[in-house]
């Protein structure tokens, strides 16, 4: 059985630990540390878990609010099965109640602009 990993991400609970409760006050916190963000990347860096993120941006926050990477980052293991991986346990009767349903094929119609 595989297991799947996942982790949760606690940039907005060590904010709020250090009493940085709006997302725009890490701009000029980041800049000062050499990390140029916009409001709206610093936003998205806040609200919802990175899937990438630079070594110098996990330094800077990592400073700026005096913990560790573990500080930031929960490992832990997601619950429910992983996926299965192509070709594996493949049985003709997947569908309704045999297992996930195959996709459908969808015809696609190409449309050039005129004078092409």
């Amino acid at each position: 059985m595989t297991r799947r990993m996942g982790y949760e991400w606690r940039l907005r609970l060590r904010m709020a630990e250090k009493g940085l409760f709006q997302t725009s006050d890490l701009v000029p916190l980041l800049a000062e540390r050499g990390v140029c963000l916009s409001r709206e990347q610093v936003y998205r860096l806040v609200t919802s878990p990175p899937q990438r993120m630079s070594m110098d941006t996990l330094a800077a926050l990592c400073d700026i609010l005096q913990v560790t990477p573990n500080d930031l980052i929960e490992i832990r293991e997601v619950a429910g099965r992983a996926r299965r991986v192509a070709g594996e346990g493949r049985q003709d009767d997947d569908g309704p109640g045999g297992g996930p349903a195959r996709p459908t094929a969808r015809s696609t119609t190409i449309r050039r602009p005129q004078g092409s």
